[in-house]
């Protein structure tokens, strides 16, 4: 009896010592690459193949797109005839803005709803565009909310969206909810986000000013698509897949999101990459439909329902293995059963 009460005094103390030395290698790895991951992307903001608008006559706009590729790979420069089609792009989101030629000087149309970090950035661009050192006339297109100008409030909002749905998915995962119970749970939740979230922002804060009920919506889309996605990855392969989950969303998706300036500002590939996680489909999906009247709506909304569709799947299919008893709880618990019938 002494023997086995030594063995397990034994084994305690190897994994104590296991434990410090995962804690002591864990931390400074995650430190790392939190401040890669929030550091690296406001250090080299820059423009990569930004979209860009040129209109006006062919002889007009020479001039234009020679001072603006003397910025190598800055901006994709996109042609426009006359300056009402360079006013549809910006209103579509094609473009960040347009320069358009005339023969008094260049004017520049801009959309601070699409990033007033954007919006600064080319007005600087075109400084030097103006004739006897005067200065390029601006239009907002698109201007974002005047309780809300230089877009702070908004930029604010992604991080306690993905934590939002970040909670969700944990909650569902420690409560052990399962089967339809926790995919139901998961959708009532960002159900009852968006409308919150629709009322703080646009009632009360006045950040958004689209359709109520279509930035409700992307909300709460934004928040199931994270809250599936960790609780889909916890039912896989345990609660270790909160913490994936708070790493994807958190550490890597939220500063690479792109809300506070743009995708494109972003260094490459990171700004794509950003895109294709809630955080950046997310904060995209609500700047057009608060702004834009759902335009460039496509590819945020096909990002997130993946990722909500594949979570709540995994969610499902998790759920049956741990009632099969083949889940990884289930695993650890047979081990641990088959441990104590060795002795």
């Amino acid at each position: 009896m002494s023997a086995a009460v030594d063995a397990d005094r034994g084994s305690a103390r190897t994994g104590s010592r296991r434990g410090m030395l995962t804690v002591i290698a864990l931390v400074p790895l995650i430190v790392a690459f939190a401040l890669w991951a929030f550091a690296w992307p406001s250090a080299r903001t820059a423009p990569h193949d930004l979209p860009l608008g040129v209109a006006g006559p062919p002889a007009a706009t020479e001039q234009v797109r020679a001072a603006l590729e003397q910025r190598a790979g800055a901006f994709d420069l996109r042609t426009y005839a006359n300056e009402t089609e360079a006013r549809e792009a910006i209103e579509k989101r094609e473009v960040y803005g347009a320069v358009v030629a005339g023969p008094s000087g260049p004017e520049l149309l801009t959309a601070t709803a699409a990033g007033p970090v954007v919006a600064q950035l080319l007005e600087q661009a075109t400084a030097t565009m103006a004739p006897d050192g005067g200065k390029v006339p601006v239009d907002d297109v698109v201007a974002a909310s005047p309780d809300d100008p230089r877009g702070a409030a908004l930029s604010a909002s992604v991080l306690p969206l993905a934590l939002s749905g970040l909670a969700g998915g944990a909650l569902v995962t420690l409560l052990r909810l399962r089967g339809t119970r926790a995919v139901g749970t998961l959708l009532a939740t960002a159900a009852l986000v968006g409308v919150v979230g629709a009322a703080l922002a646009h009632s009360w804060l006045g950040v958004l000013t689209g359709n109520w009920w279509a930035e409700a919506a992307a909300i709460g889309l934004t928040s199931l698509a994270v809250g599936a996605a960790v609780a889909g990855l916890a039912a896989l392969i345990g609660t270790p897949g909160i913490g994936l989950g708070a790493l994807l969303i958190v550490l890597l998706g939220n500063p690479n999101s792109g809300v506070s300036s743009a995708p494109e500002m972003l260094p490459e590939p990171m700004g794509a990459i950003g895109q294709l996680l809630p955080p950046g489909a997310g904060g995209t999906l609500v700047r057009s439909v608060a702004f834009f009247d759902g335009h460039a709506v496509d590819t945020p909304v096909l990002v997130l329902t993946v990722w909500a569709v594949l979570g709540l799947l995994a969610v499902t299919v998790g759920g049956l293995r741990k009632e099969s008893g083949d889940g990884p709880e289930a695993v650890r618990a047979g081990s641990s059963a088959s441990a104590l019938a060795g002795r």
